[in-house]
C-alpha cells in the first residue's frame, strides 16, 4: 500500500513559522497545533490522542498487509528455562515460577507452528501478536523469529519501564499509552486467542475477550487455555455456571490444551485449514 504522506514542500509550508524571529513568532500561541507538543498533551485533547494512537498502528498494520492474527497472552514473569526468576519475591515464588518455565518453551513452539502456516499465506493471516514484553510474550515473538516470520508486539507505557523484547519485528513494534486502544488492536484481527498462565493483565485480557464473544461484540473464535491444572485453581468456571452467573454454554467458549501441537490443531480444525 502506498503511503499517503504530504509533499515535503507542502509540509514545510504547514509547519514553518516563517523567517521572522519576533515576540509574536516565539509565542506558543503561534505554533501550529499539530507540532505543539505542550498543546497536544492537554487533557482536552485526550480524545484526539486516542484517535491518533489507534490510527498509527492501524495504518502501519494495513501497510504491512496483515489481515489476521493469533494473539498470545501470558505472564511476563515466567522465565525461560534455566534463567533467573527475576520477578520472584520469595523462595516459594521462585520455585513456582521455575516450575512454570516450561510454558516458555510451549509458547515458543506454538508460535513457530503458527508462523509456519502463516508463511503459506505470505504472512497475511495468522500472524503472531503479543504484548511485546518479557516472559511468555517474548517466547511467542521468539517462536516466530525462529522461522524468520514477522511478529507483532503491542507494548504499553507502564509505571515501571517495560522495553520491547528483541524478537519483535521492528516495524511491527508499537507502543501504547491507552490500554483500551491496545486491547482493540489485540482483538480486531484476532482469529484465535492463546492464553498461558499469567497475572492480573492476563486475566483482564481473557475475561474481556470472553465478554466480547459472549455479548456478540466479536465473532466466536478459538480461545485456547494452556495448563488446566493452573487455571482450575485460579478460576472455577463450573462453579460460576452452577451458581447461575454464566450459562452452561459459556463454558464451551474456552478449550483447555496442554501442547503446542494440540493448540494449533484446534485452530486448524476450527477454520478447516489444509
Amino acid at each position: 500500500m502506498k503511503k499517503k504522506i504530504l509533499n515535503e514542500d507542502m509540509m514545510e509550508q504547514r509547519t514553518s513559522c516563517g523567517t521572522y524571529d519576533t515576540l509574536q513568532t516565539r509565542s506558543p500561541a503561534y505554533r501550529l497545533a499539530h507540532v505543539d507538543e505542550e498543546f497536544m498533551m492537554r487533557s482536552e485533547l485526550r480524545s484526539q490522542r486516542i484517535g491518533l494512537e489507534f490510527l498509527k498502528s492501524e495504518i502501519m498494520l494495513q501497510e504491512s498487509g496483515i489481515e489476521s492474527t493469533v494473539v498470545l497472552f501470558g505472564g511476563a514473569r515466567i522465565p525461560e528455562p534455566g534463567k533467573t526468576a527475576w520477578a520472584a519475591k520469595n523462595a516459594i515464588q521462585e520455585k513456582n515460577l521455575h516450575t512454570m518455565s516450561h510454558c516458555y518453551d510451549v509458547a515458543r513452539e506454538f508460535s513457530r507452528l503458527c508462523s509456519l502456516y502463516s508463511a503459506t499465506t505470505e504472512y497475511r493471516e495468522f500472524v503472531i501478536v503479543t504484548g511485546g514484553g518479557p516472559g511468555v510474550m517474548e517466547a511467542g515473538n521468539r517462536g516466530a523469529a525462529d522461522v524468520n516470520a514477522p511478529t507483532i508486539g503491542l507494548n504499553v507505557v507502564l509505571p515501571h519501564e517495560q522495553y520491547p523484547n528483541s524478537y519483535v519485528t521492528p516495524h511491527l513494534c508499537f507502543n501504547f499509552r491507552y490500554l483500551a486502544v491496545r486491547k482493540m488492536h489485540f482483538l480486531m484481527r484476532a482469529k484465535a486467542l492463546v492464553i498461558f498462565p499469567g497475572g492480573f493483565g492476563t486475566l483482564d485480557e481473557l475475561f474481556e475477550a470472553l465478554t466480547l464473544v459472549q455479548t456478540e461484540r466479536i465473532k466466536q473464535i478459538p480461545i485456547l487455555i494452556f495448563n488446566k491444572e493452573f487455571w482450575k485453581n485460579v478460576v472455577n468456571f463450573d462453579y460460576l455456571s452452577a451458581q447461575g452467573m454464566i450459562s452452561p454454554s459459556d463454558i464451551d467458549l474456552i478449550t483447555f490444551v496442554e501442547t503446542a501441537a494440540e493448540a494449533f490443531e484446534k485452530i486448524r480444525s476450527f477454520y478447516k485449514l489444509p
